[in-house]
This record gives C-alpha cells, sequence and structure tokens, in this order.
C-alpha cells in the first residue's frame, strides 16, 4: 500500500470524476488535491502550491497538449499519463520514465500505475518523446465512418448512424437505424479504431454504442442483457468477464 498526494489534470469532468472514484476505491490512500481542465490552470496551480506526489495528466487539455506545462513549470511529481487514444504508439513507452493509463481507466491498472509511480519519476527525454510522438498525430485518430459495398454502388457509414457490430458466420456485420451490411473489419480491428468512450466490445460477438442502448436488463449469473435500437436478431448478453468493465463505461 503506497500513501500519495494527487492531482487530477484532466478537461473532460465524467472522466475526471471517475477517477477520483477509483482511487477512493483503490488499496493505496490517495488524497486528491484538485482537479483542473486546462494547461494554463494547472501552470498557475503548480506556480502556487507545493507539489504532489503524482500527477494525472491527460495528454489532451481544454486548451492544447499538456505537455506544454513542462515548458513552463519544472515539475517535481511523478507523473501518469492518461489519454483515450489507444492506437497511438503509446506501448512503446511503457519502460521506466513513463507511466500511462488507457482510457477508459480500470481499477487493476490504475493500481499498477500507482505501483510504479512509487519507484520511479517521468525523466526529461522520455516526455520530451511522448510529446514529439502526440505531435505528429491528429487527435481525431478515431475511425469515425465505413465503407460498405452495396453491388457496384458504395455507401459510406457515419459513426454517429451505428448502433452496432457485430461478428456472425465469419463475417462482420455494421448496424444503423435504417440499414445493415458486411465490412472488412474484424471485431478486434474495430476494438482499436473506435472511439472507446462511444463503443463498448460486450462480448466475442458484439460491439455496442452507447447512444444506441435502450435497456439495460438484470440477466442471469450477475450479467446484464442490452436492448439497442433497430436490432432484435437475437439477445445480446454482456459476458460475465466484462460486466464489471462495463459498469464502469456505462457510468
Amino acid at each position: 500500500m503506497y500513501n500519495f498526494r494527487a492531482l487530477i489534470i484532466e478537461d473532460e469532468l465524467p472522466s475526471a470524476r471517475k477517477l477520483e472514484r477509483l482511487l477512493s476505491e483503490s488499496i493505496s490512500e490517495v488524497e486528491v488535491l484538485d482537479v483542473l481542465i486546462s494547461v494554463k490552470q494547472s501552470i498557475n496551480w503548480l506556480r502556487k502550491n507545493e507539489h504532489p506526489d503524482v500527477i494525472f495528466m491527460d495528454v489532451h487539455l481544454a486548451d492544447g497538449l499538456c505537455f506544454e506545462i513542462f515548458k513552463e513549470i519544472e515539475v517535481t511529481s511523478k507523473i501518469i499519463f492518461t489519454t483515450a487514444f489507444s492506437n497511438y504508439s503509446i506501448k512503446a513507452f511503457d519502460y521506466n520514465s513513463i507511466s500511462y493509463l488507457l482510457k477508459p481507466i480500470h481499477k487493476i491498472d490504475l493500481e499498477k500505475a500507482l505501483e510504479k509511480a512509487s519507484n520511479i519519476s517521468a525523466k526529461e527525454n522520455g516526455i520530451k518523446k511522448l510529446e514529439n510522438m502526440f505531435q505528429n498525430f491528429k487527435t481525431e485518430n478515431f475511425k469515425t465512418s465505413f465503407v460498405v459495398k452495396l453491388g457496384v454502388k458504395i455507401k459510406i457509414i457515419k459513426e454517429e448512424e451505428i448502433t452496432c457490430f457485430y461478428s456472425f458466420e465469419n463475417a462482420t456485420y455494421i448496424n444503423t437505424e435504417s440499414f445493415k451490411g458486411i465490412i472488412n473489419d474484424s471485431l478486434s480491428q474495430l476494438e482499436n479504431d473506435l472511439d472507446p468512450d462511444k463503443f463498448f466490445r460486450l462480448n466475442r460477438t458484439f460491439i455496442i454504442q452507447k447512444s444506441a442502448i435502450k435497456d439495460i436488463i438484470t440477466h442471469s449469473n450477475s450479467r446484464f442483457k442490452i436492448n439497442i435500437n433497430n436490432y432484435n436478431e437475437s439477445e445480446i448478453i454482456i459476458s460475465r468477464s466484462r460486466v464489471k468493465e462495463f459498469k464502469n463505461w456505462i457510468d
């Protein structure tokens, strides 16, 4: 068990509240000193206050990338970066000088990050390399449209039209309010390409969009049955191993 004074720098308040809740449930004792939403606010806070033991720092903030903070302030805290952009090559930075969490954040990953933070601090060269990587990618890096072939025609489906993706007889289907068709992507590929705040893989067969959910119904063995818009071909049941993660995602 570790004792930390923590600062959260996160411009999405639901994500910040979730992180606060997870920290309160952690086996480590963590006191959250404040929640900040921007580069400017963070610089002002760090100039006026004693730096905490650890800072949870979202990469993309309301007024720019978090790396601008380091150009103005010599941060003495241990840093745990957070990001939703899992398709960046961020795993290359999973070494002793950088700690990070992918959104949506899960309790087991948070515990590992806290344990890691107790032993290391982010080094300047590691932070600079991480900054360069994010500068070289567009922030809108999730897939937001899909192409479906209909004979000689091609249909482009936008993200907001999608209710779910599902697999059936070795094919992957995309489902909307008014259309169903086969796409080339596998569900595993889609997990990496879709925005995890909007889409969730319930089991081996289904990925659903949060906005398409109509009902969440208690099912056997502590599972849930999900009803979504424009799909009634089969029951959609969350696998037992994903129930807890689903509750965090839907919250």
